[in-house]
């Protein structure tokens, strides 16, 4: 700068402003060299580093460029220049050291949080980040490096060292436990979530408290996402997976079946033993024949081993027609090709109550999916629902307003009736 100085004052520039101008063209001269060096960096280094990336066969580098891990590294270059050259402006040189070294520091945290993020693709790359996510820690550390690096930033510019500052951090720990409460409730859950293997990314969970019903999109240190089946978003706080209770459906996702667990609701009124007329046209049925066959004679063994009086239906053994049904059913569903046979398969009474008596299916399809499940159970229900009537059964609902209105009339037409013979 002095030789610049000299060069203005030969042109009898006065002193004062050939020092002032000195400045100045020092100024732009130091402005130029940075914009150049990071014209350089970006154009020349970083397509160079760019090319390099895409062109080999490692992947994980990748995330590093997407992150722009070197783009932001590349701002380092103009700051190391000014810090530098601070000597040339004696009387603005403190400030901007100072300036300076809270640059690179600002610069260095942006570098290290996109280096983060880059670690955390990279880890989500492997098929072990859905049981162990470390999104929760990767923001843990995020925390502290900022923390430190606003420290580092404020003690700089106040010229004191950065263990004052930290020192006075203890007196200040219960208002940071105030405000990183839900971090630190969430980290610890993070631990216990991952310790446990209570749930992974795209488990599907329900927690009806908060309205969650979805596939887990993500966890991090504060917050679970759970994407609805309607397509909606829950965020539901990480600790509450740990103080609340939710289902998980990974077990049944896992075990290759899902469950049926419905019952048909039968008449009670309609329930009878089976007339020599229903016997054989069961033995038509290709799911009874040879369990009608096989019943009968257990049946007429029974029956004349004991010296059973057959002519009233009340002694001895006969069949049913509620129990010709349940076999029927578990017949068909042992012959279903979407029902899994390595899994429970019952077809049971339950108590009866006003509604009838419950038939319940309790039976697994070999399919998790939630649309082949549902038309599975359809199917088999239309199909049941259909062939009740052979049995002689009647399926329990209750009175709609056309069955009341059926008997009203009905009972109009017999009056009507009586009136007229009398």
């Amino acid at each position: 700068m002095d030789f610049i100085r000299k060069q203005l004052l030969e042109f009898d520039i006065a002193p004062a402003l050939a020092r002032y101008l000195s400045i100045f063209i020092m100024f732009l001269i130091i402005v130029i060299i940075c914009i150049t060096a990071n014209l350089i960096t970006k154009k020349v280094v970083i397509r160079i580093i760019t090319y390099i990336v895409t062109n080999n066969k490692l992947q994980w580098d990748n995330m590093l460029l997407e992150r722009k891990v070197f783009h932001k590294l590349s701002h380092i270059i103009p700051a190391i220049i000014i810090y530098h050259s601070s000597s040339t402006f004696p009387t603005y040189q403190f400030l901007i050291k100072k300036s300076a070294i809270a640059y690179l520091i600002i610069v260095g945290l942006m570098v290290i949080n996109s280096l983060l993020n880059a670690i955390n693709d990279i880890y989500q790359s492997f098929e072990i980040s859905k049981g162990k996510p470390i999104k929760g820690y990767i923001q843990v550390v995020k925390i502290i490096v900022i923390t430190l690096g606003v420290i580092l930033v404020i003690a700089n510019m106040m010229g004191e060292s950065p263990l004052i500052l930290l020192s006075g951090i203890g007196a200040l720990s219960a208002v940071l436990l105030l405000v990183f409460k839900d971090s630190l409730l969430g980290l610890v859950a993070g631990i216990q979530l991952a310790a446990n293997d209570m749930v992974r990314v795209g488990d599907w969970i329900q927690m009806p408290k908060y309205g969650a019903d979805g596939d887990i999109l993500d966890i991090s240190l504060n917050t679970v996402k759970v994407q609805n089946w309607d397509k909606t978003i829950t965020m539901i706080p990480s600790y509450a997976l740990i103080s609340d209770s939710f289902i998980n459906w990974r077990g049944m996702q896992n075990s290759g079946g899902r469950r049926i667990k419905r019952s048909l609701f039968i008449d009670i009124n309609c329930i009878s033993f089976c007339t020599e007329a229903m016997v054989e046209n069961f033995k038509n049925i290709h799911y009874l024949s040879e369990y009608i066959i096989n019943r009968e004679r257990e049946i007429v063994e029974y029956n004349t081993r004991n010296g059973i009086n057959r002519g009233n239906p009340v002694n001895g053994r006969s069949l049913t027609n509620i129990g010709v049904f349940r076999a029927y059913i578990y017949n068909y569903l042992q012959n279903h090709p979407r029902i899994n046979q390595d899994m429970s398969l019952m077809v049971r009474p339950l108590s009866p109550s006003e509604y009838g008596l419950p038939i319940e299916i309790y039976a697994f399809v070999n399919d998790v999916r939630w649309e082949v499940y549902e038309t599975v159970q359809a199917d088999i229900f239309d199909h049941l629902f259909a062939v009740a009537p052979e049995f002689g059964l009647r399926l329990f609902q209750n009175p709609s307003g056309n069955d009341l209105k059926t008997i009203v009339d009905e009972t109009k037409r017999n009056r009507m009736v009586r009136e007229r013979d009398h």
